[in-house]
């Protein structure tokens, strides 16, 4: 069962927020451990951190740079 890595949410007043994928620090179908830092995205010149949820191996389906909303998938990792 695969689970969501999600873009972090960063406004509950504005859920449609929108960020890019700034840098992954990651590659895809890499092995990642739970806590690990896999990705930062930039809402407003602000830079967030995204960390793995789990344990496993990660399919990045947003590119570095993809423009995207609060809470959509980046990534999944079986």
């Amino acid at each position: 069962m695969s689970i969501e890595v999600v873009f972090p949410e960063v406004s509950k007043n504005n859920p449609k927020t929108q960020g890019v994928v700034a840098t992954w620090f990651v590659s895809d179908h890499d092995q990642v451990s739970q806590g690990q830092l896999l990705a930062e995205v930039q809402v407003d010149k602000i830079d967030v951190e995204v960390h793995s949820p789990s344990d496993g191996i990660i399919k990045i389906i947003a590119e570095e740079g993809t423009e995207l909303t609060q809470l959509d998938v980046i990534a999944y990792i079986d």
